[in-house]
């Protein structure tokens, strides 16, 4: 495990590779454009997202050939939107089957309704012991400005998470390990549905005794769908991969979930609340993703939160009829 390296251009891929360089670890970084690399090793941070983020040139080596970056490089960060993923790593031609991916992506592949883990181990026949997923609680923003952040790695391989625990942890980073690979995964995929229901909230100006009980009941939630998919006895859903993440993208004003889920709720439409962000909220897909997964499967569950969200975005419900059906199934 020498090399680390990352894929992906937007915030959260320059927050994780400031991370990555902190403890004067080299770390190769795959962008698609080349005007991002020339704009990068001229002005020494990104053109676009957390631009007041500066990087020693020294540390990093910038790839646009995405096959010659993984020859180059033993563990993968995976940090592109989800709707991106497949063709990201469609012109991947050499071997993937002696590295190391972790996958920071909070989404699911819709085409085949696959955690990002099982698309990479069904399409590229990558082991699950060598997939590791990475978890928050922890924003982009807040990495850029070093406030005290937390992350955890999910791993079935142990000795695999430990050290990668030790390249990632800093002065502002603390981190921990699991064994939930597949679980801490996709709780970080639903947290963001539940952070447009919180933006929604706001939106409509509920408050926040209201958001205590939707958070609550949240991670209620969550912990259903979790068990019913991927039941383990190793799971703790108060624990921070799971309820501190649900938190902190559900509150912070940072959460681009809830900044969408705000605009929603202040009765912007779908399509003009994306245009206005310009960036992805990966709950809107997540919430038919996730959907269209339980019912592929059979599962029937009683979510009313998940419910409720999926009409207001793909129904085009008012955000203000269904919160107030919502409002007399919470406790």
């Amino acid at each position: 495990m020498n090399k680390i390296g990352i894929l992906g251009s937007g915030s959260w891929a320059t927050a994780l590779a400031k991370i990555s360089t902190e403890n004067q670890n080299k770390i190769n970084w795959y962008v698609r454009k080349e005007e991002f690399k020339t704009y990068f090793l001229t002005h020494q941070h990104n053109p676009k997202y957390l631009s007041q983020v500066n990087f020693d040139l020294d540390l990093v080596n910038m790839y646009t050939d995405i096959n010659e970056f993984v020859q180059q490089t033993d563990i993968l960060i995976l940090a592109t939107p989800s709707p991106y993923v497949r063709s990201i790593l469609e012109p991947i031609t050499v071997s993937l089957e002696n590295k190391i991916v972790f996958i920071a992506t909070k989404g699911i592949i819709s085409e085949g309704l696959q955690l990002v883990s099982d698309f990479l181990h069904d399409s590229y026949g990558i082991p699950y012991e060598q997939l590791g997923t990475i978890s928050g609680p922890c924003h982009a923003e807040e990495v850029a400005m070093e406030n005290l952040s937390y992350l955890t790695f999910a791993c079935l391989n142990e000795t695999t998470s430990q050290l990668f625990k030790a390249k990632m942890q800093c002065e502002y980073i603390q981190t921990t390990t699991s064994t939930d690979l597949l679980g801490a995964e996709l709780g970080a995929v639903i947290k963001n549905i539940y952070a447009i229901a919180g933006g929604i909230a706001h939106g409509l100006r509920f408050g926040d005794n209201f958001m205590a009980i939707l958070m609550s009941n949240a991670i209620r939630e969550m912990k259903k769908v979790l068990d019913v998919l991927y039941p383990t006895d190793n799971r703790d859903i108060k624990e921070s991969a799971y309820l501190g993440d649900l938190l902190v993208t559900g509150y912070s004003t940072f959460s681009r979930n809830r900044m969408f889920g705000n605009m929603i709720g202040k009765g912007y439409t779908v399509k003009a609340a994306q245009m206005e962000m310009n960036m992805i909220a990966e709950g809107y897909y997540a919430s038919a993703c996730l959907r269209d997964l339980l019912q592929k499967q059979g599962i029937s569950l009683d979510l009313p939160i998940i419910e409720s969200i999926y009409d207001i975005l793909y129904n085009k419900k008012r955000a203000s009829v269904a919160f107030e059906s919502l409002c007399e199934k919470l406790d």
